[in-house]
């Protein structure tokens, strides 16, 4: 969302609770258009569009600017104060984190792996998020071009617990109170949980991403960059197959990606097919479960306990 759409959802949230909540924001490098690139992209997506009676984008754009050249969403976090400002995809600058930390403002960033993490804790930044290869969404990879090591959220967990002294949140396929618990014996002081509250009934998913994070779809994910530019966990459907394909050109930047993934879907729901969205999922997501939030916190609540009494008594046993 753009920045003032970000206030009012800052502001909408404060009137609904007075805990602290955590704003998130991806600081990618800004896109470099290709015209070539991308008018080879819409080209190879028209078939697609003309089964829906539609036509891909004339011109691309991108859709989403990044936080790293954001000014007027620095403005509104220095004066709404968020308890919490998150970094995905990277870090912005030293200047952008002082004026957050001079509003009060504590800094979140993920790291998918020990390099990462380094700039993290180089920058001063109050946690970090480690992101396991198991997660739904976006990689969080800083270079995009770079290898990925592909951690696990296990492995990366004790990696970052063991080697810095900054609090590690772990985030990446942990659904229930068991995954928390384990998260926590592996050193993280907080587990980060996104696809479990997918299917919660107050989501604003579609009927298509609903019925797929609750059936036989949500056993089968794969990563791909065709839905937006950047490399995403999502569950697979026909935009992750369409992907795989071995005529598919090369893949414009992100975001700018996005605005034909988001036409194409909305063209393809329009005519009652949803296997075209952004269907984002970790690993374990056939163990999500539809219900309010406030009641899957609550049972969260009483598996992560359960689970430590459990461990207590093994201990205890042994």
């Amino acid at each position: 969302m753009n920045a003032e759409g970000a206030r009012k959802v800052i502001r909408e949230t404060r009137a609904l609770t007075d805990k602290p909540f955590n704003i998130n924001v991806f600081c990618h490098q800004p896109a470099q258009a290709n015209a070539v690139v991308e008018k080879s992209w819409t080209e190879w997506l028209a078939p697609l569009f003309a089964q829906y009676d539609a036509k891909p984008p004339q011109a691309l754009s991108e859709i989403y600017t990044s936080f790293v050249v954001d000014e007027a969403m620095l403005q509104v976090f220095i004066e709404e104060k968020p308890a919490v400002v998150s970094f995905h995809f990277g870090l912005p600058s030293k200047r952008y984190m002082d004026a957050l930390r001079a509003a009060g403002i504590k800094l979140f960033a993920s790291a998918t792996n020990v390099r990462e993490a380094e700039q993290v804790a180089a920058a001063g930044v109050d946690a970090i998020v480690a992101q396991g290869i198991e997660a739904g969404g976006h990689r969080g990879i800083f270079d995009p071009q770079a290898r990925d090591d592909g951690l696990g959220i296990f492995a990366l967990t004790r990696l970052l617990a063991s080697k810095f002294d900054i609090p590690v949140i772990a985030a990446g396929g942990i659904m229930d109170g068991a995954g928390i618990a384990a998260a926590l014996a592996l050193g993280a002081q907080a587990a980060q949980l996104g696809t479990a509250f997918v299917p919660c009934t107050e989501t604003s998913i579609d009927a298509g991403y609903r019925r797929a994070i609750l059936g036989d779809a949500a056993n089968h994910t794969t990563f791909t960059a065709a839905i937006s530019g950047r490399t995403a966990r999502s569950m697979v459907n026909k935009f992750t197959e369409l992907g795989e394909g071995a005529d598919a050109p090369q893949v414009p930047d992100y975001p700018i990606t996005y605005d034909a993934g988001k036409a194409l879907h909305a063209a393809a729901k329009a005519q009652g097919e949803f296997g075209y969205g952004a269907q984002w999922a970790g690993q374990a997501a056939a163990l999500a479960r539809e219900l309010p939030a406030a009641e899957l916190m609550a049972r969260l609540k009483t598996e992560l306990t359960a689970s430590i009494e459990s461990l207590n008594v093994m201990t205890h046993t042994l």
